[in-house]
């Protein structure tokens, strides 16, 4: 529903939500466009890597980690956790970009322009200073998907002692430790406090481990599982978690494992429930929102994706590698359609049309 302005106000060319490394790029690209750019932010630039495993390793180069056409120097052949980190604030210093953090946007609108023509009215929330709205011509949603985990749908899953993220292995020396996954964060995980001292079983619905596990730590967790190590059980489902322990059910029937701690580490999805909010309709069978394959453009006008955002369930199609080229793609069609607008009444950058 679109609402009307009652003054004039200024509105940029372009509000990023999300400053992951594909609203990053976006933004990027729009200020190498000569655009006038915003990103908001709820948590910290580049979240989602922040709560990567304090230790982990990426399975790419450094270079495909590269955004703004900003050089990633590293003495390593597989760059770390903390070096992206370090990278991507360099970037956001290197094009002086403008990041607003704390803010949860909570509804993007079509508002009316007096004498003609609309805006998108981008309304957040911090929790210090309450509600805001900014207005922009244009919005690219680059949410990623690492926030909202797959959840099993369990008792107990919510216990204080089960998470679906690994950070480090310390805490869980000499502790009883069940992972649940197969793919390469629950073998990274299983390995890493194997190593520190924890009793590790590892518990997998599937018959094998996961095509997608890194080249270097597939043979280290088959064979700390070949020679116990690690407890393995493959075909087995979790269906309730407890106190102490986990009740897993195989083909043979159901059993127990004790458990100090419970990392559920089954994936993530985008925050459709956010998206539905801006009004993008997602299809509820795969998650992907509704979007033109060419440009990124929503069934919402001016309301683009970026990264991550637009794979839904199957999150692992796009990752930092290729993610980060859809901001280039997003902020040439926002340029183009901006150009010509302007061209078309002849207002200048900034002001409202």
């Amino acid at each position: 529903m679109s609402q009307e302005l009652t003054g004039v106000e200024q509105a940029r060319d372009v509000v990023v939500v999300g400053a992951g490394p594909a609203g990053l790029a976006s933004a990027i690209a729009a200020c190498q466009a000569g655009l006038d750019c915003q990103v908001i932010e709820r948590g910290a630039i580049v979240n989602s890597i922040l709560h990567f495993p304090t230790n982990m390793v990426f399975f790419t180069t450094p270079e495909l980690l590269e955004i703004g056409g900003l050089p990633f120097v590293t003495p390593y052949a597989k760059p770390t956790r903390d070096e992206a980190l370090r990278y991507y604030r360099r970037a956001v210093d290197a094009y002086d970009l403008t990041v607003d953090f704390g803010h949860d946007v909570e509804a993007i609108s079509s508002v009316r322009v007096p004498g003609g023509g609309s805006l998108l009215a981008v309304d957040t929330r911090h929790p210090e200073t309450g509600p805001e709205r900014r207005l922009a011509r244009t919005v690219v949603v680059a949410v990623g998907a690492y926030e909202c985990p797959n959840m099993l749908g369990v008792p107990g899953e919510d216990l204080p002692h089960v998470s679906h993220y690994y950070r480090e292995a310390h805490p869980f020396y000499r502790k009883r430790v069940v992972v649940v996954g197969g793919k390469n964060s629950a073998a990274e995980a299983a390995l890493e406090l194997h190593r520190s001292g924890a009793r590790v079983t590892l518990v997998h619905r599937r018959a094998e481990l996961g095509d997608g596990i890194k080249y270097w730590v597939r043979p280290d967790i088959e064979n700390r599982i070949k020679e116990g190590s690690v407890a393995a059980l493959f075909e087995t489902q979790v269906i309730e978690i407890r106190s102490t322990e986990v009740t897993v059910r195989q083909s043979s029937g159901c059993r127990t494992l004790a458990a100090d701690a419970v990392f559920l580490l089954t994936g993530h999805h985008p925050d459709t429930a956010m998206l539905e909010r801006f009004g993008v309709v997602v299809d509820p069978g795969t998650m992907v929102p509704a979007h033109n394959p060419e440009t990124y453009e929503t069934n919402v006008p001016n309301v683009f994706l970026a990264g991550q955002v637009v794979s839904g369930l199957r999150s692992g199609l796009i990752f930092i590698e290729n993610g980060r080229f859809h901001g280039e793609t997003v902020i040439k069609e926002i340029a183009r359609r901006l150009a010509a607008d302007r061209d078309s009444v002849g207002v200048p950058a900034g002001s409202l049309v």
